[in-house]
């Protein structure tokens, strides 16, 4: 993941039909992709090693057991699945935007690819759900946790996919809104501000709500990090060539 270059075949009719739909078309299939390519690996894995597999690499320390449980970081932890259309919302809507919107995509699909194989290949069950106390929880609670266990097997543990997800799409939200800070600095750097203190709370509700370890936690920062840099240098190589010629010498357009 030291760098990226764009799919040139793969994105070549998205973009021809980035127009359609009220300049809504690209949203919708950027949308649909991200499914396909992101959400289907990742709960496919997970299925496959609840069922299939057992645990090859055990990354549980005794400090693990150590972190309280707190009831509510469940909340922090479940905003996760706000940050994607978040990132469709606040993408700008010029060509600039949804090239870098399509980048932001493709990395999704690169970095969701590339844990998924870690998990087949080393899979590790996070055995400590039983630390959660039902009985402490009020409604709410009991209700977040419920849906996130039903839908989420104790599986798919390292590098936090919850991290990497969380942290390269916050990164490009904030990209996005410091460009358009001068117009409305202080609306921005608060949005900017609130941003990163609930992604703070998920990074630390991913233990708190033993979904994961702190192996997770520092594997799926540094995996994020890589990805986010990759991701930064496509990015500034699209601006610097400007949306003609870049989708040009990607294959996007003849």
């Amino acid at each position: 993941m030291t760098g990226m270059r764009p799919w040139g075949g793969f994105w070549s009719g998205t973009w021809r039909r980035r127009g359609g739909l009220n300049g809504h078309r690209l949203t919708l299939e950027v949308f649909l992709i991200g499914v396909v390519f992101v959400a289907v690996p990742y709960f496919s894995t997970n299925n496959i090693a609840e069922a299939y597999l057992s645990t090859v690499f055990d990354p549980e320390i005794a400090l693990d057991r150590q972190i309280p449980v707190w009831n509510w970081t469940i909340l922090p932890y479940a905003l996760l699945y706000a940050f994607y259309p978040a990132t469709l919302i606040l993408a700008p809507k010029d060509d600039s935007g949804r090239i870098e919107m399509i980048l932001t995509i493709q990395m999704m699909i690169m970095v969701t690819a590339f844990c998924c194989v870690i998990f087949l290949l080393l899979p590790a069950e996070i055995d400590m759900r039983d630390q959660i106390q039902w009985s402490t929880m009020n409604e709410w609670e009991d209700r977040l946790f419920t849906f996130i266990h039903s839908s989420d097997n104790p599986w798919n543990a390292w590098p936090s996919l919850h991290i990497v997800h969380s942290y390269v799409l916050a990164r490009v939200m904030t990209f996005w809104m410091k460009e358009r800070s001068p117009s409305s600095p202080v609306v921005w750097n608060f949005a900017i501000f609130l941003l990163w203190l609930e992604w703070i709370l998920l990074a630390i509700s991913i233990l708190t709500t033993k979904q994961h370890y702190i192996f997770d936690l520092a594997t799926g920062i540094l995996v994020a990090h890589l990805a986010w840099l990759a991701l930064e240098r496509a990015m500034s190589n699209a601006r610097d060539l400007g949306p003609s010629r870049f989708t040009k010498e990607s294959g996007w357009t003849d």
